[in-house]
């Protein structure tokens, strides 16, 4: 579910500006095709001892939230599931959803359509290569901008906008950038990302509700949405001890529904200990991300979460980040705001901000926000 990211837990006033150079060496190239066999992995992807993970973990029973009713209109069904998604949020920002009124083979196709791009040579899938500073196109584990702690993956991500203006703009950016072989590619995912938006939009009524501030409050703030989707593959390691498929990570964007097919290796930290997540294809996983949690003003939490990878199988991902449009500004409504009891955690800001700040000064990590409001409190007073 990760934008990029490493494990910090040193308080943070400054960016990890050195953290983000490109290597002055030829950077180390991933692919997947030659990697997954080795059992030597190159040491950028071995990380410390401290955060190696540990591939025996227990699992993390979680209550299913039911949608069915609440999409149906349903009061009693509606109020249960507000208060277990208020519940979650509390605690760790994470739960699942079935009964979504997401068409099963569109999920199917998401994921079968994954494996005409992953699966292509090194050379074919660098066409949609993502260029440096910006976070759509294809990233080959991120050697390009990190030279550490690299995670075992390949990614393929694209802007999806809500707004009339732009209807089509997930078909034509995979269609101009890959050819016209991969129309019915770009198809897919456009549908997808519209399935995903209109749900994201019925999670944040969810939300708005179960925080006190009525249903339309976050709604509306995210009708036009202008989100990111990304298509996570994580081949097989012969060292799955020594790496991680994404390190641990809270995400810098509002909302992320993510759908994992059935290899697993999904982790969230609850309750001070990684527990896994036992993957069910009639479910999604919803996570709060930072800039959610800067609009609930701190009410909610980001969920601090990873992924680790195995020797045998390929393991996919679909990630849709819910992010507003651009100009929409980060401040809690009023209701959540209380000058005695509960003043203002986070400034004002817009998501480019955010984003600018995790693609060009900042390596995303579980304390993204702080440094974030760090950086912004600097930039205002100097």
């Amino acid at each position: 579910m990760a934008m990029e990211c490493i494990t910090s837990t040193q308080s943070m006033t400054q960016p990890h500006q050195n953290n983000n150079k490109e290597s002055e060496t030829t950077p180390l190239v991933f692919d997947a095709s030659i990697l997954r066999h080795q059992h030597q992995i190159p040491s950028q992807f071995i990380w410390p001892d401290e955060e190696k993970p540990s591939l025996q973990v227990s699992k993390l029973v979680i209550p299913l939230i039911d949608l069915g009713g609440f999409l149906s209109g349903d009061p009693a069904a509606t109020m249960e599931a507000v208060r277990l998604v208020g519940e979650a949020c509390k605690k760790h920002g994470f739960f699942l959803v079935v009964n979504h009124g997401i068409n099963a083979d569109l999920i199917s196709n998401a994921h079968s359509y994954m494996d005409d791009f992953f699966e292509l040579p090194l050379s074919q899938k660098q066409r949609a290569q993502r260029k440096t500073g910006e976070h759509c196109g294809y990233a080959s584990s991120f050697t390009g901008r990190f030279s550490s702690k690299l995670p075992w993956k390949e990614t393929l991500s694209f802007q999806f906008s809500a707004e009339k203006i732009s209807p089509k703009i997930v078909k034509e950016y995979l269609s101009n950038t890959m050819g016209k072989e991969f129309e019915q590619f770009g198809s897919i995912y456009q549908d997808y990302c519209e399935a995903m938006s209109k749900l994201s939009l019925g999670i944040m009524e969810l939300l708005g509700m179960s925080l006190g501030v009525g249903k339309e409050c976050f709604r509306e703030f995210f009708e036009e949405n202008r989100s990111i989707m990304r298509l996570n593959y994580y081949p097989p390691c012969q060292k799955p001890d020594q790496t991680l498929g994404t390190g641990p990570h809270c995400d810098p964007t509002s909302l992320t529904i993510l759908h994992q097919d059935q290899v697993g290796g999904l982790q969230v930290f609850v309750d001070n200990e990684w527990h896994s997540i036992t993957p069910n294809f009639n479910a999604f996983v919803v996570n709060i991300g930072d800039t959610f949690m800067a609009l609930s003003n701190g009410k909610y939490k980001s969920c601090l979460h990873r992924a680790v990878v195995n020797k045998k199988t390929t393991r996919k991902s679909l990630a849709f980040f819910l992010c507003p449009r651009n100009d929409k500004v980060v401040s809690p409504p009023r209701g959540l705001v209380d000058d005695d009891f509960s003043p203002r955690v986070y400034p004002d800001f817009t998501w480019p901000m955010l984003l600018e700040f995790t693609q060009k000064y900042y390596r995303a990590d579980m304390n993204t926000l702080n440094a974030f409001t760090n950086w912004i409190q600097q930039k205002e007073s100097s």
